[in-house]
C-alpha cells in the first residue's frame, strides 16, 4: 500500500529567509499529522541543526497561525556540510557523517529541505549518500532552474514595486535621478519584474552589462522631452561592460576599493554624466521580510502538499517545481549547481524596450 512504510519525516529551511517558508511547512506538516498520523521533526537552523542534532517534534500547535507569518519559525543558516570535511573534535565525525547519524537516530523515512541553489545542491548530494530527500524551491531571486517560479519571489516583487512607486513622487518633486538597488547578485529576475511593474526608466541587470554613456544619452533624451527626473532600478549584481570582460577573481579585485554598493556607484556615474542630482535607496532585507503575498501563500502551500504526495509515493531525490502552471517533480541532480538567469531573448525585455525602458545599452 502506498505510503504505509513512511512513519517519520524531517523538515528544515536553509539559506536566506523569505516569505512563504512557514506556509510551505504548514502545507506539508498538517496532512502529515492529521491525515496520515506521521511523526514530524522540525530541524532547527537548517543543515546546521541536522549536523548538531537540534530538532523538535512538531505538533498542530506549532503550525497554527503560521500561514501569514514571514521568515521561518524553524530558523535557518547557510551551512554547507559538503564544503567542510573536517572532523568535529568532540564527535570525531565529519558534518556529512553527523547528518547521516542524526537521520538514522531520528528514524527518518524522508527529509524535506526548503531553500534555493545552495540548499538544493546539498540536497542532491545527500540523496547520493542514500538519504530520502525532497526539495522545495524558495528564493526571492527566482533563479532556480527547472521551475518557472519559486515562492518568495512574488512578495519581493510586490515590496520592491511599492518602494519604486513611493520614490517616484520624490523624484518628480525634486527633479532627481533616483537609483533603487534591489537584490539579485547573479540573476536579475527581481530587478526586471519590479522595474517593469514600477515603470522604471532604466533597469540594470547582471545579465546585461551596462554602458554609462548609453544610459546618459537616454536620460538626456528624457530631459529634452521635458522629463527632469528618472527612476533607475539596479540589481546588486549589475556590472558595466568593462567589468564583464574580467574574470571572477579580477572583478573581485577591481571592486576591493568600493566602500558602497553598486547603486551608489551608478548614481555617481550618472550624476557626472548628466549633471542631474542623484540619490540612492538600497532596499536590502526589506525585500525578504514581512507577510507573504496571497500568491506566495498559495504556491508554497501547493509545494508543501506536493512534497507530502512525493513522500507517500516514495518519489525521492526530487524537487517539487512549477512548470506551465502545473506542479511537477524534477530530479535534484538536474537542479544542483545551476542558476536560472534572465535569457537575453526573454519577452519581458522586449516588451520593456517597446514601452521605453532602457536596459543600459543602446
Amino acid at each position: 500500500m502506498v505510503g504505509t512504510s513512511v512513519k517519520t519525516i524531517g523538515i528544515l529551511t536553509s539559506g536566506g529567509d523569505c516569505p512563504g517558508l512557514n506556509s510551505a511547512i504548514r502545507g506539508l506538516v498538517r496532512p502529515a499529522l492529521d491525515k496520515y498520523g506521521m511523526k514530524v521533526y522540525g530541524i532547527k537552523n537548517g543543515y546546521r541543526g541536522l549536523i548538531t542534532g537540534n530538532a523538535m517534534q512538531l505538533t498542530q500547535d506549532d503550525i497554527s497561525g503560521i500561514l501569514t507569518r514571514g521568515g521561518t519559525f524553524l530558523g535557518t543558516s547557510r551551512e554547507k556540510p559538503f564544503k567542510n570535511p573536517e572532523r568535529d573534535p568532540k564527535t570525531g565525525k565529519t558534518p556529512v557523517e553527523s547528518i547521516i547519524q542524526n537521520y538514522e537516530k531520528w528514524k527518518l523515512d524522508a527529509l524535506v529541505v526548503l531553500g534555493g541553489n545552495g540548499t538544493q545542491t546539498t540536497a542532491s548530494l545527500l540523496a547520493k549518500e542514500g538519504l530520502n530527500v525532497i526539495g522545495l524551491p524558495k528564493t526571492i531571486d527566482n533563479d532556480l532552474v527547472c521551475t518557472d517560479m519559486t515562492f518568495g519571489f512574488h512578495t519581493a516583487v510586490d515590496v520592491a514595486t511599492e518602494a519604486i512607486d513611493r520614490i517616484h513622487t520624490t523624484a518628480h518633486s525634486h527633479n532627481r535621478i533616483m537609483v533603487i538597488e534591489v537584490m539579485g547578485h547573479k540573476a536579475g529576475w527581481l530587478g526586471l519584474y519590479a522595474g517593469i511593474a514600477g515603470g522604471a526608466d532604466i533597469v540594470l541587470l547582471p545579465e546585461i552589462p551596462y554602458n554609462t554613456d548609453a544610459i546618459a544619452k537616454h536620460l538626456k533624451k528624457r530631459q529634452e522631452m521635458g522629463k527632469d527626473f528618472s527612476i533607475v532600478v539596479v540589481a546588486e549584481g549589475a556590472l558595466n561592460e568593462e567589468e564583464a570582460l574580467l574574470s571572477k577573481k579580477e572583478l573581485k579585485k577591481s571592486r576591493q576599493g568600493m566602500t558602497n554598493s553598486i547603486g551608489y556607484r551608478v548614481a555617481h556615474e550618472l550624476e557626472n554624466a548628466t549633471g542631474l542630482e542623484s540619490r540612492v535607496t538600497v532596499l536590502g532585507y526589506l525585500q525578504r521580510g514581512g507577510t507573504p503575498s496571497p500568491y506566495d501563500r498559495v504556491l508554497s502551500t501547493q509545494f508543501g502538499a506536493a512534497a507530502m504526495n512525493c513522500i507517500l509515493e516514495r518519489d525521492f531525490g526530487k524537487m517539487v517545481a512549477l512548470q506551465n502552471n502545473e506542479i511537477v517533480t524534477v530530479p535534484l541532480e538536474d537542479v544542483a549547481g545551476q542558476i536560472k538567469k534572465v535569457p537575453l531573448d526573454h519577452k519581458l525585455l522586449k516588451y520593456g524596450k517597446d514601452v521605453g525602458t532602457c536596459f543600459g545599452i543602446e
